[in-house]
C-alpha cells in the first residue's frame, strides 16, 4: 500500500503491523503526517512501527519505544578497515578468493544479471538450515525485486570467468550516509573460493570510494537467537553493533490494547532462548534429511 506518497507494507493477520517498506533506507521525520494517512486508510492497520536511522541514535519522538539494532561497519578508508576493524580470518579468505581466480566488479542493473541471481537462488533449497524463501522464483518475480530503489542501488559481482558465484546489492539511504546490503548471496558448491569474502571487502571498498561511511548488514542480534554462522561472520569483518530507536504506534483502538500486552512481537521471539535454540536445530536437521533424500532420489 501507498501512504502520504511511501512504500508500507503490513504484516500480521491477528494483529495488522505497518512498516516503511524500506524503514533501513528512509528516514521519516514526520511520522504524525504518516500515522494520520494510516488512520485514514482503507486498509486495517493496528501498529505502525519506525526505527530512526543513523545517525540519529538517541531517541526523538515520544511515542512507545524499544530498542533495534543494526550490525554496522564504520567506513573511514578500505585500508583501516583491512587493517585495523577485521581479524585475520576474513582477509585470508578473501586473498584466497583472489588466487583461485574470482573477480569482483560493479554491474549494472539488467536481464543478464536477473538470470545470473536466478541461477544462484535455485541452486539449493535450503541455506543455513532452513528452507530458502527465493528458491524456485522464477525470472519475473526476481527481476521485480531486484529493480526496487534503482536509483540508490549498488550492485556488486563476484564472477568465475564470466559466470556469476556471488552478488551484493547496497542500497543507500537519501543522505549517502549509510548503505544497506539488502542482498548478499553467494554459490554452495562455490564455497571453497570465499566469494562471499571478497564481496564484504569489495562492498567496504566501494563505500569508501563514495565517501559512504556506514555498510549495514541486517540486525546484529535477533530477539531470542543465540550467536549463530551469520552472526560469527558479520563479527570477524568488522561489524558492530548499533542500537537505535524503534518506535511502536497504535493506530487502531486494538492497537491500543494489542501493544499493552505485548502482542506485537511475534510469538516466536517470545520463545525461551534455549527451547528456541533446541527447535532450529530440530529444523535443521529435517531440512538436511529432506535434501539429502531428494539427492538420492534424483
Amino acid at each position: 500500500m501507498n501512504v502520504c506518497g511511501r512504500d508500507i507494507k503490513v504484516s500480521g493477520t491477528f494483529v495488522r503491523i505497518a512498516r516503511l517498506d524500506a524503514e533501513k533506507y528512509e528516514s521519516l521525520d514526520d511520522p504524525e503526517t504518516l500515522l494520520e494517512g494510516l488512520r485514514k486508510s482503507h486498509d486495517r492497520v493496528d501498529i505502525f512501527t519506525f526505527m530512526q536511522i543513523m545517525p540519529d541514535t538517541k531517541p526523538k519522538f515520544g511515542y512507545p519505544m524499544e530498542w533495534d539494532n543494526l550490525a554496522v561497519i564504520p567506513v573511514s578508508t578500505f585500508e583501516n578497515w583491512w587493517n585495523n576493524q577485521i581479524r585475520s580470518f576474513p582477509r585470508n579468505r578473501a586473498r584466497q578468493a583472489e588466487k583461485k581466480g574470482v573477480t569482483l566488479r560493479e554491474i549494472p542493473f539488467s536481464e543478464e544479471l536477473v538470470r545470473g541471481i536466478l541461477e544462484i537462488y535455485n541452486e539449493t533449497p535450503v541455506r543455513q538450515g532452513r528452507a530458502f524463501s527465493h528458491y524456485g522464483k522464477d525470472f519475473k518475480t526476481v527481476y521485480s525485486e531486484e529493480a526496487t530503489y534503482l536509483d540508490r542501488s549498488i550492485f556488486i559481482g563476484a564472477f568465475i570467468g564470466h559466470q556469476l558465484i556471488g552478488f551484493v546489492k547496497m542500497v543507500t539511504d537519501e543522505g549517502k550516509n549509510q548503505a544497506n546490503l539488502m542482498n548478499i548471496l553467494s554459490m554452495i558448491k562455490h564455497r571453497d573460493k570465499a566469494p562471499t569474502n571478497a564481496l564484504i571487502a569489495h562492498s567496504v571498498r566501494v563505500c569508501a570510494e563514495r565517501g559512504i561511511p556506514n555498510l549495514v548488514y541486517q540486525q546484529f542480534a535477533y530477539a531470542n537467537k543465540v550467536s549463530d554462522t551469520i552472526a560469527t561472520f558479520k563479527e570477524v569483518n568488522g561489524f558492530q553493533r548499533v542500537d537505535l530507536p524503534r518506535y511502536y504506534v497504535p493506530v487502531s483502538q486494538f492497537g491500543w490494547v494489542a501493544l499493552h500486552l505485548g502482542l506485537h512481537h511475534r510469538l516466536v521471539d517470545r520463545i525461551p532462548t534455549s527451547i528456541a535454540t533446541k527447535l532450529r536445530r530440530l529444523r535443521h536437521a529435517w531440512h538436511s534429511r529432506k535434501l539429502e533424500s531428494a539427492s538420492e532420489g534424483s
